[in-house]
């Protein structure tokens, strides 16, 4: 095959690139066909200098996304995106207590379990200064698990703080 089939074969698969790379640009946002100093075109979803949307057939352009500051004010009135549609399902209030005590019930049977092996954890741990297992000769082994019983311990904390925070969000 010689050099110049090989080229105009890539000029002949070059407007399907092109279609292509318009397709999968036509879900995410408008076209810009930009063209340099040199000539050199480029398609692009960035607008820059120079640079002129371009007007597909066919072609939907995204909306552009622009970021609104939440309500921080008490008060005010809620944002479109926190209202529930009219057609969204509501639950009556003593299904939804229900529902509540179901989840504070399972809250407090976790409480009760992560606060179980806390407790077995600190009795293990006996104040910084756990009993050496049979394969502890090294002392370097033996700063391991203590080391991990620290951790153990302060994530078993952790647990029970963020089950009593949830416990408390609970109405």
């Amino acid at each position: 095959m010689r050099k110049t089939t090989v080229i105009r074969r890539s000029l002949r698969a070059a407007p399907l690139l092109v279609l292509g790379a318009l397709v999968h640009a036509q879900a995410q946002s408008t076209v810009y066909k930009c063209v340099d100093a040199q000539g050199r075109v480029e398609l692009t979803d960035t607008a820059k200098t120079g640079c002129k949307p371009l007007d597909l057939p066919g072609f939907i352009a995204a909306p552009p996304q622009h970021r609104t500051a939440p309500a921080t004010r008490q008060g005010s009135a809620p944002s479109a995106a926190n209202v529930a549609p009219a057609s969204f399902p509501k639950v009556a209030p003593a299904e939804q207590r229900a529902r509540d005590d179901d989840r504070r019930a399972i809250l407090a049977d976790e409480l009760r379990s992560e606060q179980g092996k806390l407790d077995e954890l600190k009795r293990t741990f006996n104040n910084g200064e756990p009993e050496r297992v049979g394969g502890e000769k090294n002392y370097a082994k033996y700063q391991a698990r203590v080391a991990q019983m620290r951790d153990d311990i302060a994530r078993s904390e952790q647990n029970i703080e963020a089950l009593k925070r949830e416990m408390a969000t609970i109405k």
